[in-house]
Formats: C-alpha cells, sequence, structure tokens
C-alpha cells in the first residue's frame, strides 16, 4: 500500500496544488515560515504564470527562480545531518540548499508545469574542477538527444555535450534508475531503491502533497 500512495504522488503532480494547505501543513511540521512564506508564495505565482509557456520558457523560467532563491549552503550547516534531501517547501522555507534540493525542487516543479516525466532525470555526477560530488537536472527532449543541464553552479542551461566538467554516474526520476556507462545510460530498476526519495515522497505527502491512489 505504501509504494502505491507513493507512485500516487509522482503520479499526481499534474493535480492542482493547494499552496493555503501546504504552508499551514509547512508551519505544523517545521515552525513558522518567516521569510520562507514569500519565497513559497514566489514559487505559487511561477507555477502560475508559466502553466502555459513552452516548455523551454518552464525550463529557463524554472531554473532561474531557483538558482536566485536558494543560497548554496551544505547540509550539515542547514540540517545538522552529513546528507539530507529537502523537499521544495523546506528548502525555501529556509532559503537554502545543497545541489540536490536545487535539482529536487526543479524536477518537481517541471512535472507539476506539465513536463513528462521521461524527459527528465536527477543525475548524480562528480564536479570534476571541483573533484566532489555534484547533482543536476537533466532534460532530454527527446530519448536519443543530448540533455540539457538545469545547475545551481552554472546559471546558463547547456547541452551536457559542453559541460566536460561534469561526470555522469547515475540518474533517476519517479519511475525509473540509470547507470551512467560508455554506451549511454542503463536502465536498472525503478527509484524504489533509494530510500531517500522514498523519504522525499513521505515529507512531501505529510505537506499536503496531492496523492492519487
Amino acid at each position: 500500500m505504501a509504494v502505491v500512495v507513493l507512485l500516487g504522488l509522482v503520479g499526481s503532480l499534474y493535480a492542482d496544488w493547494d499552496f493555503r494547505l501546504i504552508s499551514r501543513r509547512a508551519e505544523a511540521l517545521y515552525g513558522p515560515l518567516g521569510d520562507g512564506k514569500r519565497r513559497i508564495d514566489s514559487w505559487q505565482q511561477l507555477l502560475e504564470q508559466h502553466a502555459e509557456s513552452p516548455e523551454r520558457d518552464k525550463l529557463q523560467a524554472v531554473n532561474r527562480f531557483f538558482n536566485a532563491q536558494l543560497r548554496f549552503s551544505d547540509d550539515q550547516r542547514i540540517w545538522r545531518q552529513a546528507d539530507y534531501w529537502a523537499t521544495p517547501v523546506e528548502a525555501l522555507r529556509v532559503g537554502a540548499g545543497d545541489c540536490e534540493d536545487y535539482a529536487i525542487s526543479k524536477y518537481f516543479s517541471l512535472r507539476h508545469l506539465g513536463v513528462p516525466s521521461d524527459k527528465l532525470r536527477i543525475t548524480y555526477v562528480k564536479a570534476l574542477r571541483l573533484n566532489q560530488a555534484h547533482m543536476v537536472l537533466t532534460y532530454y527532449a527527446t530519448p536519443d538527444s543530448i540533455p540539457l543541464v538545469l545547475d545551481n553552479l552554472v546559471g546558463s542551461i547547456l547541452p551536457a555535450s559542453q559541460r566536460a566538467d561534469l561526470l555522469p554516474v547515475y540518474a533517476f526520476n519517479g519511475e525509473g534508475l540509470w547507470l551512467a556507462g560508455a554506451r549511454g545510460a542503463k536502465p536498472v530498476g525503478d527509484s524504489k531503491r533509494l530510500s531517500r526519495w522514498q523519504d522525499l515522497l513521505k515529507k512531501m505527502q505529510a505537506e499536503g502533497f496531492p496523492v492519487s491512489e
């Protein structure tokens, strides 16, 4: 049953989001929103303004928004944990996040705006210049196209072929999990294998995001 509910959350991203409910739930879960309320309201406005925009405009708007609204900081400083995947509401409440929080927030925003899940993957990479793990959101216009990279390190959305500084390791979305290889990404199962992803979906459900049975 739990798996059905979690998959329902991913499948219901086209449904309306009740931001009054979401804000009330967030305050009950996390405490006063403070300046986070303004950021969450701005997120709602962004989604409303771009509901009918062309897909590329949605990518640009969402990428710009989260890169501007979130200050980069590591999980230890924000959450007092070594590795924590925040929901978009959590990240906007504090106005900060690390690389996976940017990628997660962009993913759910674009899914809500109607971008199909098979065009989006949250991609774990090695940032070669920084010599550290990093996470970005990638967008595939077609299954065989070179993906575009939405990144908090580089403001411009560039094709992966122009991001030689990133080495893909694995990628996932609401339906699948892929491992990078010399011949391209290889499907290796679904995202239920990622416990942090499942925990993230449960938190979003608690925050009031709609669930389809």
